[in-house]
């Protein structure tokens, strides 16, 4: 009975750290994505529908970046959403 309280002990603490580690990466996505909206800037010969654009730096790599209000007429083919954050966060969330 001792080994199932210790795995049981050890698994609470890994969901318990697995909660405060996906928060902290939702709030610091939320923090780039408001520093990327406030960088925005509306550019001559933007597509159409494009409120704005950046450029940034990061690991000796360029960033060309441009922010739609609606979808774009074609989306990409590959498409990332900043989503599994806030769901981690939820699920391994404490339960009352």
């Amino acid at each position: 009975m001792s080994e199932f309280a210790i795995i049981w002990e050890w698994l609470a603490f890994a969901i318990r750290w697995t909660h405060v580690v996906t928060a902290i990466a939702w709030i610091g996505s939320s923090f780039y994505f408001v520093a990327l909206d406030l960088g925005l800037r509306k550019v001559p010969g933007m597509p159409v529908g494009a409120h704005g654009e950046e450029w940034q730096v990061h690991g000796g790599g360029f960033y060309h970046i441009q922010k739609y209000l609606v979808a774009p007429e074609r989306m990409p083919e590959h498409l990332i959403w900043f989503k599994w954050e806030s769901y981690m966060t939820w699920i391994s969330g404490p339960r009352s």
